[in-house]
């Protein structure tokens, strides 16, 4: 038994796993601390990873090298890409997990990695030594010491769970909180708070009518998280299912409402404005007579299945009421009800975009602590603290994404940058550059970057490379055949859209928004030709080519904007200034960037308070 390491990592929730991973896989001898290591990456609340914005993520964290991607494709039960009505930009994919398979591959990684091991037992203190993290003491008195440590304490932190006026200790459902860390790190210097979350009840599909809901397939193309082509989905797939509610559920829900913790008084944190419960959608939206739900199996085999939408911590006897009164579940039975939960976290403008601390050296934290929400959010955070962490153990430098190269980069800048108000979820709309920041393309954007530092491996490049050469190849020949009028006129006029004059190249069809490569494939036979050599994924890259053609355009437009904003990113004022001797800045600004220290000004133009003028004083006092 070793009580060395290099890194240690607390936690083996989604963050934790990566960011251990992570630092083994570069080559750092690490330590993932978990006080169940049946439970490792266990999905608290729904077994589904991805979505709008955090399907992305998890294609990136696939790109650089990360696991999150693999490891959702392999235990997939229902796949679909969201948003597809809409623009490239807006595809999300999306799947719904077995969760027990979730957690057994996880752990089958964790254990098959070179240089990481893993420890059961509960972090109670952190060691330090001259204003540095020295390594993390448990509740069973062993003391481990490391360069780094990494913290994804996740809900555990001081966490209180509450269903109706019933109150729990605990991290999540049957698991106990985690006591000393938040006192400790309070003592340090650190800012925390309280945040509230909670989850749905969870429901015996035995005792749902099916009959009355409305069925959700999923999709059944080549689309997935993983870049890797033996990555597949090879789990029996099976179909969610839509319920609404209806005023008559809403009147049992507000027969509870003096119970609920969350009008009683009782829970006083800050909750998810955009994932709420049922009792706030019914407050909130007040004029809305239903709700749309969505039954989730829990996995392959199980009856059991997730109430998405049906987040609650009222009362069990209030849950159980409302539920019988939808036609579907007038026979419900439940395996639990839903509950909410309080946790520790710490404002997260206390962090370097490495996601080291401010306060200690080389203490980083990733996930819910740093006051974000969702398996991807943590899994992404953590894949960049662990990278930073062997970093600061081996040397090299600093590994930072930026706003315009992916939306992990987009999450940790708001974070550090503006800190939190409310948990922290990710949405397309938080990018200004999401037209770059697509799913379909996060492997060029980062799986060179990847290599670079030693995670994603030469198998990736080579992919990478076919990919951008067949792609090449495809749009090469695409704008350089021409197509003669009275070939294809009788297409267009078959689809409705406007016959030719004279003879275009076909890029220029491709223009036109009802046509598609895959459309004209089958009406040119020298296209068709041309795809049909490309030997490998053939239909990844006609989506690729196809993209790139159509939205030309606005990916130069938008690409030129984050040029622009990138020379601000390289005017570095870190430590530059004392904020608060410089009285041409506003009083807000002062304070602002005295709390922030931005690394850059550009960084210093997104924090909330710092004006376009404010911007200009700096620039000016660098003689710019």
């Amino acid at each position: 038994m070793n009580f060395n390491y290099d890194i240690i990592v607390v936690g083996a929730g989604h963050a934790g796993c990566e960011a251990a991973v992570a630092a083994a896989n570069m080559g750092s001898k690490t330590l993932l601390i978990t006080m169940d290591m049946n439970k490792i990456a266990q999905m608290s609340c729904n077994p589904a990873v991805g979505g709008i914005a955090k399907g992305q993520i998890v294609r990136e964290i696939d790109a650089l090298g990360g696991q999150m991607g693999i490891v959702s494709d392999r235990t997939a039960i229902q796949f679909r890409m969201l948003n597809r009505s809409k623009g490239p930009a807006m595809w999300s994919p999306r799947v719904q997990s077995d969760r027990m398979k979730f957690i057994a591959t996880w752990r089958e990684i964790i254990e098959n990695t070179p240089n990481l091991y893993m420890w059961q037992d509960t972090v109670t203190e952190l060691l330090l030594k001259n204003g540095s993290v020295a390594g993390v003491k448990t509740k069973m008195q062993v003391e481990f010491t490391a360069k780094a440590v990494v913290l994804t304490n996740g809900t555990f932190l001081n966490g209180l769970m509450h269903i109706g006026k019933v109150q729990i200790s605990g991290g999540r459902v049957a698991e106990p909180a985690s006591f000393g860390l938040s006192e400790q790190l309070r003592d340090a210097g650190f800012k925390a708070d309280r945040m509230k979350t909670g989850t749905p009840v969870r429901i015996d599909g035995r005792s749902v009518d099916f009959s009355l809901l409305e069925e959700q397939k999923g999709d059944d193309d080549f689309h997935k998280f993983s870049y890797l082509p033996h990555v597949q989905r090879q789990l029996i797939q099976r179909s969610c299912w839509i319920a609404n509610t209806s005023e008559y559920v809403h009147e049992a829900l507000r027969e509870g409402l003096s119970d609920s913790p969350l009008y009683n008084g009782q829970i006083k944190s800050i909750g998810p404005r955009y994932c709420p419960s049922i009792e706030t959608k019914i407050v909130t939206f007040s004029q809305k007579t239903s709700h749309q739900l969505f039954l989730e199996p829990e996995g392959e085999h199980t009856n059991e299945y997730y109430l998405n939408g049906f987040s609650s911590s009222l009362p069990l006897q209030t849950q159980l009421n409302a539920l019988q009164r939808i036609p579907a579940f007038r026979n419900v039975h439940i395996f639990r009800p839903g509950y909410a939960i309080e946790y520790d976290f710490f404002d997260p403008t206390q962090l370097y975009a490495t996601l080291e601390t401010k306060h200690i050296k080389n203490l980083f934290f990733a996930g819910q602590i740093n006051g974000t929400t969702g398996y991807e959010e943590a899994a992404g955070q953590g894949l960049i603290a662990g990278i930073n962490a062997h970093i600061n153990c081996h040397g090299g430098n600093p590994f930072v994404l930026h706003r315009d190269e992916a939306y992990i980069g987009v999450l940790i800048d708001d974070l550090i940058t503006k800190g939190v108000d409310e948990p922290y979820r990710m949405f397309t709309s938080r990018a200004e550059y999401r037209i770059l920041l697509r799913q379909d393309n996060a492997d060029e954007r980062l799986t060179r970057k990847g290599f670079e530092i030693g995670l994603a491996k030469h198998d990736r490049i080579q992919l990478l490379d076919e990919k951008e050469a067949e792609i090449a190849k495809l749009i090469d020949f695409i704008s350089n055949f021409s197509v003669k009028a009275d070939r294809i006129n009788p297409f267009l006029e078959r689809i409705g859209t406007a016959p030719l004059k004279r003879g275009v190249k076909l890029i220029e069809l491709l223009s036109r928004p009802h046509i598609d490569i895959e459309t004209l494939t089958e009406e040119i036979a020298p296209l068709k030709a041309q795809v049909e050599q490309i030997p490998n994924r053939r239909d990844e890259i006609v989506e690729s080519a196809n993209i790139k053609i159509k939205y030309d355009g606005y990916i130069k437009r938008e690409k030129l904007m984050a040029d622009k904003i990138s020379r601000l990113e390289d005017i570095r004022i870190k430590d530059k200034f004392n904020y608060n001797e410089i009285q041409s800045l506003s009083t807000e600004a002062r304070q602002k960037l005295t709390k922030i220290n931005p690394e850059t000004i550009a960084q210093a133009s997104r924090i909330p308070g710092v004006s376009p003028n404010d911007i200009s004083v700096l620039l000016i006092l660098l003689g710019r």
